[in-house]
């Protein structure tokens, strides 16, 4: 099996590395919750930093009156060989070595007041603190803020509320171990730690009750009640420790010194004498080293399937937002063609139907075609009175003989020529659409998202390549309109009956010498023709003038959209390539710390495997 020196240097190890990476919240459990860990919890005044030094067997941390403790001190303590120099390193100062204990001290109160500020508040981003000594037994300990019932001067009225909620953030969590500081000059029943710790662990299967200044406690009282479980019964024993007094703490009394003396005291004492094998704070240093690695080991198979779980989901996502690119030329250009081609599939299936946004090319074949047709102004420019002006102005001083034919063709080229508007319309309209597809098909190709660069570039070649496509649909629209006035279907003039109608003579009115002989009717006559012939070609065109544009347009942005870019991109060189394939700052750091964390659940995974079974 593992020592417990290597099973909690891994689990040392892991939370150093789980902070680093701010592995320590989020959905579900993290794998900073899953690691067990040894919560100190206390009310103000309860001797909770003094147990704390007794267990390091160093004075370090910061002392004073009101809130001294205001952000979470994660203390991991390795045990080295007998005889080498302690020393202590912050995370956040990893390059640091601190001997002298002071200056730890020191960078405590400073990092506490970089979060913090000068003021009395509180932060529940923890400093991590790691200590090598001899002195020590291997442990992790969280210090947490010393719970109180009064916001002091300075203080928010919140802080006690604020204060609890940090507390129970950590207590009540299933695999952390509660170390419940408690006074033994004052009633158990009044304890901050113990009331929290019932309320989170109500059978005590997680909590050490420690009882501080038995020494100080008023003569003929003691505290065996509680000592002996009598008085609050946990599952496991309580231990008693006596703290340097004050007097101590000013003489600047060696810490090792204040062991021995603690031992003294106990193995002298006619109270708790037969108790001192399991009393004092070297004994309670094993007893939570051994308590800890004896849970390290039964939680060892939910920690693997969790760090299991977490590679399966970072995998998962790490495939989603796409894999880190190659550097080399040819790997970045097959990447930008895959990318270009995830795009065209996804443009395609907008056309083809398989995603919306095709249909509303039909719909202007459909609906907005046939409504720009239908409002052509033919009845103002077929009307008897326009008929009778294009015709007299189109013979000129020679009025026609038998048929106006001069006049039928000015009427119809007129007529014609109304047809260019809804044929430049309907292109535009189209050509609208596959803008829009486009920049749906974009946002829509999830491969993209993790490119900026290369999205914009995609799309600004799609739209020039709609240009292109715009300008020849256009012009082929309009030929398909000219057409129509180039060459007249002379068939359907033939049909005609082209004898004008002349109007009976009234013999009440002499006839006016310069009175035109032909009558309205005849005009109307010219004008219904004309009429017919243009429905004939406005039937035409509706159905020729789609054909065009899809022919065009859209046929050509299936076939050929990106063809240009195509060949622009296969002669840049890799500088620009690389520069195409920038990717979004955030994704590429949320990737980054992705990967990062893949790395430590790997080797947290491999590390539990080399230690936990030999």
């Amino acid at each position: 099996m593992a020592t417990m020196k290597s099973l909690i240097g891994l689990i040392n190890k892991i939370q150093r590395a789980c902070t680093v990476l701010g592995d320590h919240g989020g959905e579900g459990m993290s794998l900073w919750e899953a690691l067990p860990t040894v919560a100190v919890v206390g009310g103000q005044s309860s001797g909770k930093s003094s147990v704390l030094e007794s267990v390091v067997g160093r004075d370090f941390l910061p002392r004073g009156s009101g809130i001294v403790t205001r952000r979470p001190l994660v203390l991991q303590l390795h045990k080295t060989e007998d005889g080498t120099t302690e020393y202590a390193e912050f995370l956040h100062a990893p390059r640091k070595k601190f001997t002298d204990f002071a200056a730890v001290r020191k960078e405590i109160e400073d990092e506490t007041d970089r979060m913090t500020g000068k003021s009395k508040a509180i932060s529940n981003i923890p400093i991590q603190l790691s200590i090598y000594s001899p002195n020590v037994v291997n442990l992790t300990l969280i210090d947490l803020p010393g719970l109180t019932k009064v916001a002091v001067e300075g203080q928010p009225e919140s802080i006690v509320a604020d204060i609890e909620n940090m507390v129970r953030s950590y207590v009540e969590k299933p695999n952390c171990i509660i170390l419940a500081i408690s006074p033994a000059n004052q009633d158990i029943a009044t304890s901050d730690a113990i009331k929290l710790a019932k309320e989170v662990d109500p059978t005590g299967e997680r909590t050490f009750g420690v009882a501080t200044k038995l020494d100080i406690m008023d003569k003929g009282t003691d505290c065996l009640d509680v000592l002996e479980g009598r008085a609050y019964r946990l599952q496991h024993p309580w231990v008693g420790i006596v703290n340097r007094s004050q007097a101590d703490i000013n003489k600047r009394v060696d810490m090792i010194a204040a062991r021995r003396k603690e031992r003294e005291y106990f193995e002298t004492s006619p109270e708790y004498g037969h108790l001192a094998s399991r009393m004092g704070s070297e004994y309670l240093a094993k007893l939570l080293s051994q308590h800890l690695e004896t849970v390290i080991r039964q939680k060892i198979p939910s920690i693997v399937a969790l760090i299991n779980k977490s590679i399966d989901e970072i995998n998962a996502e790490l495939d989603r937002i796409g894999r880190p690119i190659a550097v080399d030329s040819g790997a970045q250009l097959y990447t930008i063609l895959e990318l270009c081609r995830a795009f065209d599939r996804v443009f395609k299936e907008h056309l083809d139907g398989g995603r919306p946004g095709g249909d509303r090319i039909y719909g202007v074949f459909d609906h907005q075609l046939p409504a720009a047709l239908k409002k052509l102004p033919f009845d103002r420019h077929l009307s008897t009175k326009n008929v009778q002006k294009v015709v007299s102005e189109a013979d000129g001083y020679q009025p026609h003989l038998i048929a106006p034919e001069q006049g039928y063709r000015r009427l119809i080229d007129g007529s014609i020529s109304y047809f260019k508007g809804p044929a430049e319309a309907t292109v535009d309209a189209v050509h609208f659409v596959l803008k829009e597809l486009v920049r749906k098909s974009i946002s829509e190709t999830e491969e993209l998202k993790r490119f900026p660069t290369l999205a914009s570039d995609i799309a600004a070649a799609a739209n020039e390549a709609l240009e292109r496509f715009r300008d020849e649909s256009r012009k082929t629209v309009l030929r398909l309109v000219d057409m129509e006035s180039s060459y007249l279907t002379v068939e359907f003039f033939r049909k005609l009956h082209m004898e004008p109608e002349k109007e009976k003579p009234n013999p009440r009115n002499a006839p006016q010498p310069n009175a035109d002989i032909y009558s309205d009717s005849h005009f109307r006559k010219i004008g219904s023709n004309v009429s017919a012939y243009i429905n004939m070609v406005c039937d035409t065109l509706r159905i020729s003038l789609p054909k065009a544009v899809v022919y065009c347009q859209v046929r050509e942005a299936k076939r050929s959209l990106l063809n240009f870019f195509y060949a622009q991109v296969g002669r840049k060189e890799k500088e620009k390539l690389g520069a195409m394939l920038d990717e979004d700052p955030q994704l590429m750091e949320r990737r980054g710390t992705l990967a990062k964390r893949l790395d430590l659940y790997k080797q947290a995974r491999d590390d539990i495997d080399a230690v936990a079974w030999k």
